[in-house]
């Protein structure tokens, strides 16, 4: 599980015990991990298509053919279900552009490498952004979830610079807003997550460049 620096309110990893949530489940370790992360993948599955506040704990366990007792083996709350799969989605993404920006690139390349990263998780953590979206205002006022404010900060910061360095450079128009700029990417890429169907027609990289196509070129004949 992730949770955030009390430097940077950036999600790292947390050690088993820490915060006093996590609770050993029975028979080996590995087995425990193994259940622990079946009910997540499960609970994830309910949070994106019933939204966070609706599921239950009976809910999940109904799900996993478990009593919910059972469940408080391995998790005190929901919240700490959706914690893990929130916090960890945070730090990945993190890190893929903390990478991308590092790799020195012209403005446009990172913003275009940025842009593929955000599609790339649509699949894989689509739990996590349709909580976002349906339960952000509800979980941002609780003292455990500030770590979500504290990383959307830090994402906008690593964006927003990158298109000021475009303008800099005369790679983008300076004339545009880059905090709004940014902030139009993020819904759009996101609010794909509510019709993006894995396996249709376009997948979430060619998705991407799509994407690109219109945002750098329009839809106007040049």
């Amino acid at each position: 599980m992730t949770t955030t620096s009390t430097n940077t309110g950036r999600p790292r990893a947390r050690t088993a015990g820490e915060g006093g949530t996590r609770r050993r489940g029975k028979g080996t370790p590995a087995l425990a991990s193994e259940r622990r992360e079946h009910l997540v993948r499960l609970a994830a599955e309910l949070f994106a298509e019933k939204g966070f506040q609706a599921t239950t704990v009976r809910n999940i366990a109904d799900e996993a053919g478990i009593l919910s007792g059972s469940l408080y083996h391995h998790f005190d709350s929901k919240e700490s279900i959706v914690d893990e799969i929130l916090s960890g989605f945070f730090h990945e993404i993190m890190t893929a552009y903390q990478r991308t920006i590092d790799e020195g690139k012209d403005p446009r390349e990172t913003i275009a490498g940025l842009v593929r990263i955000a599609f790339g998780t649509l699949e894989p953590h689509r739990a996590a952004i349709t909580v976002m979206q349906n339960d952000w205002n509800y979980l941002k006022g609780m003292e455990r979830f500030a770590y979500l404010t504290k990383s959307e900060d830090e994402v906008e910061k690593m964006w927003v610079g990158t298109i000021k360095a475009g303008q800099e450079q005369g790679l983008f128009r300076p004339d545009i807003d880059p905090k709004l700029t940014y902030r139009m990417i993020r819904d759009t890429v996101w609010v794909a997550v509510r019709w993006f169907k894995p396996g249709g027609r376009l997948d979430s990289s060619e998705l991407a460049e799509h994407y690109l196509k219109v945002m750098f070129d329009g839809i106007n004949v040049h």
